[in-house]
């Protein structure tokens, strides 16, 4: 393993996660530039190269002085021709298997706006790795933030392409910084102290109000304030099996299937919300909350076929959008923690190719007006997943919430992560986590879970939850095994065989879930003045004197930056 040189904090693993959209002068880079030669460009053109047929040169900002790098096709007429937009300035490494890299970078554009894509291009593989995205602009610096890992051991060269082939690209405060698995778990542990837990003092007293020492105490979590749920099918309803796996773990679901347009109208103008209802009356009875899955579907193979059959006639489209929108809303309103507008609308575009450029906001509108009361969601997938995908990119998202604001949406908006992985970058979910971190909005992962083809899925779920969880900005995580009897099963991912008894990703779900609720209970001894003191995940507890008829006590532990008063065990 190679030497980097120095230890890198766990304060400095997470620096830059309020990101800064659009500023006039780039910031220092992160981690001092890690690996990256000459990070600032204060030494010329040192350590940097051509990529492609670039022309690069260093700039100077009038105002401040600033240097920075500038790369631009050698035969821009040549260039937009052929399409090509990999000219840039690039960097040479050697990479490790066994590191996990963060990246970031400053990134302008010399006229007009552009989508950079970052990219490792290793030396014995054909194919690039994209590791970020950013959209920039002329006259302000715009941060590129992301991550990877790589397979094999060997020289690589980081570059950057443009999806604007004539583009001049501005490049300043360039990092990379690798990190070990350890250093990254350790992290990971040091931020769930900071933003899930707070320390607690109890004190055990006589009726006098004396401190016993030598007290046993025992704490029991009653209820978590971290939701974790997952997703449930009408089979739940008539399997006590089912239920029995469901009801011990989560006290948040979304129902699968069910509550979807193609479940509840199949037959124009037959609407059947038995299932929904019923499973509303189950969650409600064992005090389970639930999310709104989902009011509309972008994607039309996810539709009922009589409604792309209406598409012809758009006054009856709407008409069909209307009731389906006022109807499933109307009934459900107040019931769900969140709505799921229209589902993967990044992705996608029929309602929008039908009712022209501001459904979406208009739906929004909608349905604030109907159920003020209930966050809103944007739901989509491949946004923190990898960076292959443009479509839903942090950048992208950002972009869409920015387009939501500017065309009149006041209400709140939820940012939903669906979280379907076949292979985990660790980096690259981070910096993505923290891109829309900068937003100040509700961050929920919707529907995590890993592909069979996942060559190690039970290190990936594992990783990923504990990556989701120790991230502050994200507020809940549901997983998504949604039971179907055989020969259907489950869509990706299953935790249980059809006994339910626990697969390996159950147990790997049952060990997480045990660390989060302090499973085995927290047990100590009181000190000479009668205290006790133990880091405790958000959540309500109860607190008890062990092997005696001594007083017991119920108490919140939520998050804050004061520390909370000693709870008071009081000797019967």
């Amino acid at each position: 393993m190679p030497h980097y040189g120095r230890t890198t904090t766990h304060t400095q693993l997470r620096q830059a996660t309020s990101y800064p959209y659009c500023l006039k002068t780039p910031l220092k880079p992160q981690y001092d530039g890690g690996i990256v030669v000459n990070p600032e460009l204060s030494q010329g053109l040192t350590g940097w190269k051509g990529y492609g047929k670039a022309r690069i040169r260093i700039g100077v900002a009038d105002e401040d002085g600033n240097k920075y790098i500038t790369a631009a096709a050698t035969d821009l007429a040549a260039s937009a021709h052929l399409n090509v937009s990999f000219h840039s300035f690039a960097q040479d490494f050697h990479l490790d298997k066994d590191m996990l890299y963060s990246f970031s970078a400053w990134l302008r554009v010399r006229e007009g706006e552009a989508h950079i894509k970052a990219r490792i291009q290793p030396k014995y593989s054909n194919v690039s790795i994209i590791i970020g995205r950013v959209e920039a602009r002329e006259g302000c610096w715009s941060m590129l933030k992301g991550g990877f890992i790589v397979d094999v051991s060997g020289p690589a060269t980081l570059y950057f392409e443009s999806d604007l082939a004539i583009a001049e690209i501005w490049g300043d405060s360039i990092s990379l910084q690798p990190f070990t698995y350890e250093e990254w778990r350790s992290h990971q542990n040091e931020t769930i102290e900071k933003v899930r837990k707070t320390k607690v003092k109890l004190q055990v007293v006589d009726k006098m109000g004396r401190p016993v020492h030598n007290a046993k105490v025992s704490i029991k979590q009653i209820e978590p304030h971290f939701p974790v749920g997952t997703a449930i099918t009408e089979h739940i309803l008539n399997t006590t099996a089912y239920q029995n796996w469901f009801l011990p773990r989560f006290r948040y679901a979304v129902f699968s299937r069910d509550l979807k347009w193609q479940a509840v109208e199949k037959v124009r103008g037959v609407i059947n919300y038995t299932v929904p209802d019923r499973l509303l009356e189950f969650v409600k009875e064992h005090k389970v909350k639930v999310r709104g899955h989902t009011i509309l579907w972008e994607n039309p193979d996810k539709l009922p076929p009589w409604v792309q059959n209406l598409t012809e006639n758009s006054e009856y489209f709407q008409a069909a959008v209307n009731m389906r929108v006022e109807s499933v809303v109307n009934r459900y309103k107040g019931q769900f923690i969140h709505w799921d507008v229209l589902n993967e609308n990044m992705h996608f575009s029929f309602f929008e190719d039908k009712l022209g450029p501001d459904t979406l906001v208009n739906l929004f509108k909608k349905v604030h007006e109907i159920d003020p009361e209930t966050t809103l969601f944007l739901n989509e997938y491949f946004t923190i997943e990898k960076a292959l995908d443009k479509a839903a990119s942090p950048p992208l998202y950002l972009k869409t919430i920015a387009e939501l604001r500017q065309k009149g949406f006041s209400g709140t908006i939820g940012i939903g992560l669906q979280t379907h992985l076949t292979w985990l970058s660790l980096p690259y979910m981070r910096a993505s986590l923290d891109v829309l971190a900068s937003t100040k909005l509700p961050v929920w992962v919707t529907e995590l879970d890993v592909s069979v083809y996942s060559p190690d899925r039970v290190w990936a779920l594992d990783n990923a939850m504990r990556e989701v969880h120790s991230h502050p900005t994200v507020q809940g995580m549901l997983v998504w095994g949604d039971w179907h009897p055989q020969p259907k099963g489950c869509w990706r991912m299953c935790f249980t065989d059809d006994n339910f008894k626990n697969l390996d990703t159950g147990d790997k779900l049952d060990k997480f879930l045990n660390e989060v609720k302090h499973g085995d209970g927290v047990h100590g001894t009181t000190d000479s003045n009668g205290y006790f003191e133990a880091s405790l995940f958000h959540g309500e507890y109860e607190a008890h004197l062990e092997n005696s008829k001594l007083g017991s006590e119920r108490f919140l532990v939520l998050p804050t930056l004061e520390p909370q008063d000693p709870v008071i065990l009081e000797v019967v």
